[in-house]
Order: structure tokens, then sequence, then C-alpha cells
């Protein structure tokens, strides 16, 4: 009889046993990731002390060529546009720490710059141009020997003066300036014999004062600009590139040319 109960309780016991065995938790399905918010502003970085592209006028309000285009295309793309003004030389630090979404401000297309940078089609062409004193004997690249030669920190001006080793390695120094203003203050004042400077910028100062200012035949290259953004950031590229060529085919882009140059320059 105690034998027959122990087996029953045996019997009994694996029963329970079997019962109570707690089948694994089915893992809860993942929570699906947020869409990310729709972007409603951009950012646009420049340096606010080059005219006509992006300066401050009496008012102490940001204009220029480059602000009018950045304001139209953001008006097309339905977004908000605010301008920041950043140290041009560290641009491309300001650009990858996010704390800019665009640089639009006469940027230079150069192959070393596209290894950081997604940059939009060209919009505009432009030269490196040299800015003597007016009655200069400085007559040409080869007259730059020995002298002093003003450029801004961190332009494409630099660049193309060193690309061109022969010129460089002849200049009694190539000195830099944190824009190209006080650059050509500094040419005006004897204290430099020389400024290489973008097109735009230069003619633009040499028309205020052709007096003070002679602009000669020689000049350092051509280049292109055009906007630049995150190379990651391939769907702000598309809707820039998109309303910049929108601007182009209906003349925009045109009108703001000939606002701020007299003429179409648009490339």
């Amino acid at each position: 009889m105690k034998k027959f109960a122990a087996v029953a309780l045996l019997t009994l016991g694996a029963v329970l046993a079997g019962c109570s065995k707690q089948e694994p938790a089915t893992p809860a399905a993942a929570a699906p990731e947020p869409a990310p918010a729709a972007v409603t502003k951009i950012v646009v970085g420049l340096d606010d002390n080059f005219p006509p592209m992006g300066f401050r006028d009496d008012k102490n309000e940001l204009v220029g060529f480059d602000i009018d285009m950045a304001k139209e295309a953001a008006k097309r793309l339905g977004l908000e546009v605010e301008f920041k003004p950043i140290d041009w030389s560290a641009k491309e630090a300001e650009l990858s720490g996010k704390r800019v979404d665009a640089l639009w401000n006469g940027l230079t297309i150069t192959e070393a710059r596209k290894q950081n940078i997604g940059f939009t089609a060209p919009y505009m062409e432009n030269h490196q141009i040299i800015v003597v004193p007016a009655g200069s004997a400085i007559k040409t690249k080869a007259d730059l020997a020995g002298k002093v030669v003003g450029a801004q920190e961190g332009s494409s001006a630099v660049d193309a003066v060193k690309k061109e080793e022969e010129v460089f390695k002849s200049l009694k120094e190539l000195k830099t300036f944190g824009d190209n203003v006080t650059a050509l203050m500094d040419l005006s004042t004897g204290r430099l014999e020389a400024v290489v400077v973008d097109e735009v910028v230069g003619r633009y100062y040499v028309a205020k004062k052709p007096d003070q200012y002679a602009v000669l035949d020689d000049n350092f290259g051509t280049e292109e600009y055009g906007v630049g953004v995150r190379k990651d950031d391939t769907e702000l590229l598309a809707k820039l590139d998109k309303a910049l060529t929108e601007m182009k085919g209906d003349g925009a882009a045109a009108k703001i040319a000939e606002q701020w140059f007299g003429k179409n320059i648009i490339k």
C-alpha cells in the first residue's frame, strides 16, 4: 500500500510539474522608429563681410547677391532660412559640426573641398583677379616678384596663388587677412602692393573707387561657385539643385544678378 501511494505521489508530482512548466515568452515587437521630423528651416553659414555676395548694409542688415539667391530658393522649397555669420576659415568645421546646414557665400568648388562637402551644380563663374593701386608699376603676375601680396585667409585666392608655384615662390610674402575688405584697406594705405581676390568682390570695390584701384589683365584662373552641404545630406542637396535649376530656367536668378551686377552672370 505504501509502495502504491509513493508511486502515485511521484506520478502526480510529474503531472503537476508538467502543468506548471512556463512557455518562453514571445519577445515584444520592437517599437517602430519615429519618423524624422520634417525639415522646416535651413541655416546658411556665410562671411558677413563679403560684398556683394553677403554683407551688412548701413542698417546692419544682411544683404547681398547670395542672400537674395538663398531667400528665393528657400521660398520655392517652403523653408525658412536663417543666415549665420561664421569664421569663413573654419567653414568646413561649422558645416560638419551641424552648426550650419549650408555654405552659400561665393563658395568656390574645388577638388579638395569635394572631399568633405557636397556641392550643387555651379550657378556662377568667377576669376581670381589681381587688384593693385591705381598707377602701380605692377602690370603682370611676373611683376609680383618680391612684392607683399594679400588675400583672405581660407579663401580660394590663397589656393590659386599657391597653385602657381613659380609665382608664389617669387613673392616676398603672401599675407592673409580675416576678410577681403581689410586686405583692400591695407592695399590703399600702402601696406600691401597687390591683393588677389574673387572677381565679384574686387570689381565691386574697384567700381566704387576707380581712381584708387586698378585690375590687371592677368588673373589666377577661372573657378565656379556652388552651394555646399554635408556630404550625407543628399535630400537637401537635391532640393537646392532643383530650386537653382528652376531659378535659372524661369529667369529669377538672372533678375537677381542684374540687380547686383548690372548683367546676367549666372552660369
